[in-house]
């Protein structure tokens, strides 16, 4: 048998390296199944297994060096392989006329498999997901607000006060498993992927793990079969595109940035049906129409409302308040009786 120049490595490490990569990353890809609508966050597992063409001065020195930099693959291949993600940044779909479009098209699927019903998103839950991370404790959620809030001014210099506006027209899917609504072509998407890539520097940087923003691909998921097990056991495996057919080039409306959200997968939902968040950044001032104008003002002027009444209800839960009310009350029945005996007295007189 030959032996191994210095810096090479044996064909049986290799192949072992070789089939523990395989398994890791056929580990990924089952943990990645609950979250088959955010194709995006899978993260590739890399293992370093390089060659280096440098000369060895010192063997022992770089036995030594090799062992740690062992010892850093298997930690950073351990923390890669324990990657699940729990939390994720989301842009919330808030434009009524997008929202009652998808209704009516799962409305329309329904009516074509009722059992389709079980696999339906909620229409509080219809968002753009960003990015996707982990954050094990409460420590690190607080460093994710951190990121967060340290993204807006990044993302308010890119738009340069313009509003960026995304339009969703057609219909996708990802393996004919989840449903999606397309987001349509155009700069948009240039400005959103830039804005995904940023969010996923700062997180980085923050030390958080993080999916890949390179397979980013901004979608509205209006439906996935992975909601429901009871359809894949009912011969349910897969979304027919004929059921959607009349939607695929259908234009559902227009949504502009206006809110990122640190949101759980796992917390529950609120009772809109969005869910839990920890932290909201404002991106630049929500254009505001006709209507949005009527109910501020009614907004302020029912505010305004409750405020008065408020003081006036500590004003009379006051002592000195409530002693002077019942001084008045009995200085009055004092000058009510004394008038009456006055009027008694007189008719006496008169009769």
């Amino acid at each position: 048998m030959e032996r191994p120049e210095a810096g090479g490595i044996n064909s049986n490490e290799c192949e072992n390296v070789s089939r523990k990569k395989k398994m890791s990353e056929e580990f990924e890809a089952n943990t990645m199944d609950s979250l088959v609508d955010m194709p995006f966050a899978t993260v590739d597992i890399q293992d370093d297994c390089g060659i280096t063409d440098e000369p060895q001065i010192n063997l022992k020195r770089s036995q030594e060096n090799e062992w740690v930099k062992s010892d850093q693959v298997k930690k950073r291949k351990k923390k890669r392989k324990d990657y699940q993600p729990n939390y994720f940044l989301s842009i919330p779909i808030t434009n009524k006329e997008i929202i009652k479009g998808i209704k009516i098209l799962q409305n329309a699927i329904i009516q074509q498999d009722e059992r389709l019903a079980k696999a339906m998103v909620s229409d509080g839950s219809f968002h753009i997901t960003l990015l996707v991370m982990q954050l094990l404790n409460e420590d690190e959620v607080n460093i994710g607000i951190d990121a967060l809030l340290e993204l807006k001014p990044f993302i308010e210099e890119l738009l340069q006060g313009k509003h960026l506006t995304l339009p969703f027209q057609g219909i996708g899917t990802f393996g004919n498993q989840v449903g999606f609504v397309k987001l349509a072509e155009g700069d948009h998407v240039n400005s959103l992927l830039e804005i995904a890539e940023t969010a996923n520097r700062t997180f980085q940087e923050k030390g958080i793990l993080v999916g890949e923003s390179r397979s980013f691909k901004p979608h509205l998921t209006f439906m996935k079969l992975s909601k429901s097990p009871w359809l894949r056991k009912n011969g349910v495996k897969k979304i027919d595109p004929d059921l959607y057919e009349k939607f695929i080039s259908h234009r559902f409306g227009e949504e502009i940035l206006y809110r990122i959200d640190l949101c759980s997968m796992l917390k529950k939902k609120q009772s809109n049906g969005y869910y839990h968040c920890e932290s909201s950044i404002v991106i630049g001032k929500k254009p505001i129409g006709i209507r949005d104008l009527i109910n501020e003002a009614l907004h302020r002027e029912t505010m305004g409302l409750k405020s008065k009444v408020k003081q006036i209800k500590e004003l009379l839960l006051k002592p000195e308040t409530q002693a002077r009310i019942r001084r008045e009350l009995f200085e009055g029945r004092l000058i009510n009786n004394s008038n009456s005996a006055n009027d008694v007295d007189f008719s006496t007189t008169l009769t």
